[in-house]
């Protein structure tokens, strides 16, 4: 096909607008995926001819096939993907026939890249799911069933690809498919088309082959053209998430976004599902002119009738159709960070154009790809799929993933990295999270604070074990109560003896005796106490969990910077001749890392130094600082 003649992905060769159907490929590595695309591409003549010349050149040069064209170098756009003959990212193709518009995403079988698989399949409507003919359901196969479930697509094609090499042996083919719709059965899904192909030879992919006389069902194409996917309904709720203020002049404000579902109307009622605020529809404006009404997936600027509070981030819909409103629920995580998930550590949750601090508090179970068994687990690991609690530092508007894709999704960032580390499904609100009210307190902190004349604050010691934090915050607490000041001390050693002795010293473990340790420490500070906190605390994740409980100001970090041959070399209570010997497991510095502070807001090295020297160095600060009164 020459440039002038080929089709666009929106309209069919005759200009009709065209309807869309997105979906993906996935599967294990090596079973095809990007072959199959390149063949339906080929033989429905959807490329170019300067392509066509191309994939011929890179054929010789990276090709599998032999003399022939390798169809998924089409796909397999980027170096390592050509030398190691695998997809890596995720390849985005559009292409039309008479019959309808595709946007397909070619996504990666690896393991090592189920992240970049969970990407492509959030906005699909339909899976591929390929399986090779030799193998059969492999634990990759089964682990992307499970997602693409899981992100609500209800409607897959099980390929059973490579057909030619088990000499289209229909016994073969029925084997895979009684197995997969055995253990598809808990996944909800709404159809599974099965069908055999060879992508290498274009068996059943554009057409019915004569290879396999016997499969009486239709080709791939024609069950992508013919199947029917339920389109946003004009009867589902309406959601409109903000996603910026527009006020370009005094005289106009507008909330611009995307409908999500639903229809807005002018002259509608509306509320910001938030606040709880209603107003009007006044206008709906759009670069071509007002609408009247605009239809899910429409972008527009609604301009309300009354000046409410609402911005980036809010969610507007119908007065009698809201979504939940919570701080707390239940989801489905799908875990895509090189480290562990570690209940306790905060994390940013972005939802729409909203982005909050949270916490994974438990990870009810972990679901094994391969039974679909759900097993008691206190991390997740790369690829692990988790069933879990999270607590927000402020309540969001969202919906249950199968009412809603749009405002029941998720991903949690990295507050240290900012990477994406987890995809996540809302699955319903916790109950506790709309019947648990915070009680509102005649004597506040400042009153406490007032009455003991000094500023409340916690002191987060911290270092190695035998760095002397504990000698240093004994010091600091004896010269401030020299001063009159109203302190505690809170001791590592000394809470896991009663509040923190159930724990042991397991990644997990030091997570949530860190965030029990804050929490214990915020109460300190509310009595209007000077908290002194000495804790290995070996992770930055969770020092500065503690740090955001507390407003700016009110959480010194101070690092006592011992170097671990100093502190080995010490070795007062005899615990690094212990881990040496291998009799201790977890022990930081040894077999468990220190991350050390980047930016403490004191830094003592103990080398040369005595314990009362850095204390009375503290007790300076806290002076500068008017924590408390200078002599």
């Amino acid at each position: 096909m020459d440039s002038e003649t080929a089709p666009s992905a929106a309209t069919s060769f005759s200009g009709a607008r065209l309807p869309t159907l997105r979906f993906l490929t996935c599967g294990s590595v090596d079973d095809g995926k990007s072959t199959l695309i390149g063949r339906l591409l080929y033989d429905r003549n959807l490329l170019y001819d300067d392509h066509l010349a191309v994939l011929a050149r890179d054929s010789r040069r990276h090709g599998t096939t032999g003399d022939s064209l390798d169809l998924a170098l089409l796909m397999d756009g980027l170096d390592a993907e050509r030398e190691q003959g695998i997809t890596i990212d995720v390849a985005y193709r559009y292409f039309a026939t008479e019959a309808r518009a595709f946007i397909v995403a070619d996504c990666p079988g690896h393991e090592q890249y189920t992240r970049n698989m969970a990407t492509g399949a959030s906005n699909a409507d339909l899976a591929v799911l390929l399986v090779d003919a030799r193998k059969g359901l492999l634990p990759q196969t089964r682990r992307h069933a499970t997602i693409v479930s899981l992100l609500g697509i209800r409607h897959v094609v099980l390929a059973v690809n490579k057909m030619d090499l088990v000499a289209y042996d229909r016994s073969v083919f029925q084997a895979i498919v009684d197995a997969f719709r055995k253990e598809a059965a808990a996944l909800r899904f709404e159809s599974i088309e099965p069908i055999p192909l060879s992508a290498r030879f274009g068996d059943n992919v554009c057409t019915t082959s004569a290879s396999m006389p016997w499969h009486d069902g239709p080709s791939l194409l024609t069950h992508l053209e013919t199947v029917e996917i339920g389109d946003g309904s004009p009867d589902a709720a309406l959601r409109f998430p903000v996603q910026w203020v527009n006020r370009p002049h005094l005289d106009f404000r507008g909330l611009a976004g995307t409908v999500a579902s639903g229809r807005l109307a002018v002259g509608d009622d509306v509320v910001i599902a938030a606040s709880g605020r209603r107003s009007r529809v006044s206008r709906i404006v759009t670069m071509d002119g007002d609408l009247a009404v605009a239809e899910t997936g429409q972008a527009a600027t609604v301009v309300l009738e009354d000046d409410v509070d609402a911005s980036r981030g809010d969610v507007l819909s119908h007065p009698h159709r809201r979504p939940s409103v919570a701080d707390q629920f239940a989801a489905h995580l799908v875990w895509m960070g090189d480290d562990k998930m570690l209940p306790g550590r905060s994390y940013w949750l972005k939802t729409g154009g909203r982005t909050v601090p949270a916490v994974v508090t438990e990870i009810k179970h972990r679901l094994d790809v391969d039974t679909n068994a759900q097993l008691a687990a206190k991390s997740l690991s790369l690829n692990e799929i988790g069933f879990c609690n999270l607590s927000l530092k402020a309540p969001i508007a969202f919906d249950r993933y199968g009412d809603n894709r749009a405002t029941g999704a998720f991903v949690l960032i990295d507050r240290a990295t900012n990477a994406t580390v987890a995809a996540g499904m809302i699955a319903f609100p916790l109950r506790r999270a709309g019947n648990i009210f915070r009680q509102a307190l005649a004597v506040d902190r400042q009153a406490r604070a007032r009455l003991k004349g000094q500023k409340p604050v916690i002191l987060w010691f911290t270092g190695l074990s035998g760095s002397g934090k504990s000698t240093v915050a004994n010091a600091v607490e004896a010269r401030l109560l020299a001063r009159n000041a109203h302190t505690t001390l809170l001791d590592g050693d000394n809470l896991r003896h009663g509040l923190n002795r159930d724990l042991g010293f397991t990644d997990a473990d030091r997570v949530e005796n860190i965030r029990r340790v804050g929490e214990v420490a915020k109460l300190m500070m509310d009595a209007g106490l000077i908290v002194l906190c000495s804790f290995i605390s070996p992770f930055a994740a969770d020092r500065r969990s503690v740090r955001d409980l507390v407003d700016a100001g009110e959480f010194v970090e101070i690092f006592i910077d011992t170097p671990l041959e100093l502190c080995i070399a010490r070795d007062p209570k005899g615990l690094y001749r212990r881990a040496l010997a291998g009799e201790i497991r977890n022990f930081t510095g040894i077999d468990q890392p220190y991350e050390v502070p980047t930016d403490p807001e004191l830094r003592f090295e103990t080398g040369g130094t005595t314990a009362d020297a850095i204390a009375a160095r503290i007790v300076e600060y806290l002076e500068a600082q008017r924590v408390i009164e200078p002599l």
